[in-house]
């Protein structure tokens, strides 16, 4: 009755209205199925594919951090050799590379590698950018020894520059301490101690810079702890001075 009522007046009976919405739903369940199933069996295709595409990705990541870094060495070995290279020309000095230090850290020395082939000669002073290393103590045909200024047997004439006073700079495994300074010289926190004239130096190189003046009241001199102006636990071009 509904039915036949609703098709004389030409309007959608409520039968006809939900058949069409259930099967509307019916339609949509349907088709929603059917792309899921299919994007699934596309992604199991193209799982294959991604694996591939992934592998190549991370080969050629660790590629550009091989890279990165050969990069990073080659422009940290550029700006060492551009660093030292004033030194070469000033002293007309031999260039060398700090190759290995004693093991268990049993003196203050390191191994750089040139030797009597290149005319390095016991006694020559050691430079890098910043001043003093230290001087040569043995010599092989290919490489030679080379004792720090902070060496117990390291010797250096120095001078404070400021005022030109004298004293000797040696070494004490951790540092470097200037003696015999006069007593009445006005040393300053600060002060640049450089080399005096010698036998494995010239005359104004850096030594360091004091850090704390230790005056005697039984003495007539005074001493003074220096921080190098080389940072000798991280070298790698030096200069052989030859004297």
């Amino acid at each position: 009755m509904l039915q036949i009522g609703a098709q004389r007046n030409g309007s959608v009976s409520p039968i006809a209205g939900a058949a069409s919405s259930a099967l509307e739903v019916g339609e949509t369940a349907v088709a929603a199925t059917i792309r899921g199933v299919r994007g699934l069996g596309m992604a199991l295709i193209a799982v294959p594919s991604l694996e591939r595409e992934n592998a190549a990705l991370r080969a050629s990541n660790r590629r550009l951090v091989e890279e990165n870094a050969r990069l990073h060495e080659l422009a940290a070995a550029y700006a060492a050799e551009s660093a030292v290279r004033p030194q070469v020309d000033l002293y007309d000095g031999i260039e060398a590379r700090v190759i290995g230090f004693p093991p268990e850290n049993e003196s203050r020395a390191v191994t750089i590698d040139e030797g009597s082939r290149a005319g390095v000669r016991r006694d020559d002073g050691v430079l890098a950018a910043d001043g003093v290393v230290g001087r040569v103590a043995a010599v092989g045909p290919f490489s030679s020894t080379v004792v720090l200024a902070t060496d117990y047997t390291s010797r250096i004439p120095a001078i404070v520059r400021r005022g030109r006073w004298w004293g000797i700079a040696r070494g004490n495994l951790e540092s470097v301490v200037m003696e015999y300074i006069p007593q009445d010289a006005p040393l300053r926190v600060g002060d640049v101690v450089v080399t005096g004239q010698g036998r494995s130096f010239r005359s104004g190189v850096p030594i360091g810079v004091v850090t704390t003046i230790e005056r005697g009241d039984a003495t007539l001199y005074q001493t003074a702890v220096l921080r190098t102006s080389v940072d000798l636990g991280a070298l790698d071009r030096v200069v052989v001075v030859s004297h």
